[in-house]
């Protein structure tokens, strides 16, 4: 039996706080998560002057979501004047930095790096938040990997100040000794403290960006899930650990939603339809005062393309009633 939210249950209280800068979409693999920050992305779109949607997720998705290929490049998307995508890889960024630094103490410098957990994927963020901070958009949309990834990829500005301030502590002591021995060994001077340098720049670029993304004004977090155990369970995690990193959440759409005909004499419908109520009625009893809840179905066949996912994205904006269930 359907309740009356206690929010509105659509997400047009994101497309009506114009300050946001930052808009993640997350959630478990499997739960719709690109086909909401496209379709979310496609609505900011007819509000927002410009907008990038970037996928941080190792198995793009975008590509496929549109039936047009994107890459570590921002793109127009087919069909629209201003919206951009990008797909890109978090982990591939130092080791193109790295590489720029030839000689053997180059190749130490290196070494140094990747030897600290999680670093070379910390410092991967700190290029792509470089990169997209010195692009010129209204606002940028992530479609994020699964939980575990994405919960990493929002502790990086933590790693990162950790790393850099290791590394730059080193450099202090020892950049001055690795470049003459580099010199005496025929590598061009002064490349180690170029490379120290571009630490410490990400290291500034970081700390800017985590405080961005720790002010409510320019960033929220929208939880993607489905209407089952796992995901439910998942979901409580995420919005727990959004909370200990101090980053705003306040949105869960709930996909995949059955809606059988009232006359159906279909027993897996009855039974799942009957599951995902339970689940559902849970999440109201979790969520409903301090979150937008936004319901969308299981349709009959894939959203891929422009134009089908411009008719999906209308639900996130228009509350989705589902007809009477069997």
């Amino acid at each position: 039996m359907d309740r009356t939210p206690s929010l509105p249950p659509t997400l047009q209280n994101v497309l009506d706080q114009t300050s946001l800068k930052w808009i993640f979409c997350g959630g478990k693999g499997g739960v719709g998560k690109t086909t909401t920050s496209c379709s979310l992305a496609i609505q900011l779109a007819s509000v927002r002057e410009s907008v990038l949607l970037i996928s941080t997720d190792p198995a793009h998705n975008l590509s496929d979501a549109f039936g047009q290929k994107f890459g570590k490049d921002a793109t127009k998307v087919n069909g629209f004047d201003n919206l951009y995508a990008m797909e890109i890889d978090p982990t591939g960024s130092l080791q193109e930095m790295a590489e720029q630094s030839q000689d053997a103490m180059g190749g130490m410098v290196q070494d140094l790096a990747f030897s600290i957990p999680g670093v070379d994927e910390a410092m991967g963020f700190a290029e792509i938040m470089k990169h997209v901070k010195s692009m010129k958009y209204s606002v940028i949309v992530f479609d994020t990997a699964p939980t575990g990834h994405t919960l990493r990829f929002l502790s990086f500005p933590a790693v990162l100040e950790k790393a850099l301030g290791k590394l730059s502590s080193l450099g202090g002591r020892i950049g001055p000794m690795l470049s003459q021995i580099s010199s005496m060994m025929g590598g061009q001077p002064g490349m180690q403290e170029d490379l120290f340098s571009k630490l410490e720049g990400m290291r500034e670029v970081i700390n800017e960006v985590n405080n961005q993304f720790k002010d409510p004004e320019k960033t929220t977090f929208i939880c993607v899930c489905i209407s089952e155990f796992l995901s439910l369970y998942e979901t409580e995690r995420l919005i727990q650990e959004l909370t200990t990193y101090e980053i705003d959440t306040h949105n869960i759409v709930i996909n995949q939603l059955l809606h059988p005909n009232k006359d159906s004499n279909c027993e897996h419908c009855r039974v799942r339809t009957a599951m995902q109520q339970k689940y559902l009625n849970e999440a109201y009893e979790l969520y409903d005062d301090f979150f937008h809840l936004v319901k969308l179905p299981l349709l009959t066949e894939e959203v891929r393309g422009p134009e089908k996912l411009k008719a999906f994205s209308k639900m996130l904006v228009e509350p989705w009633i589902p007809p009477p269930s069997c």
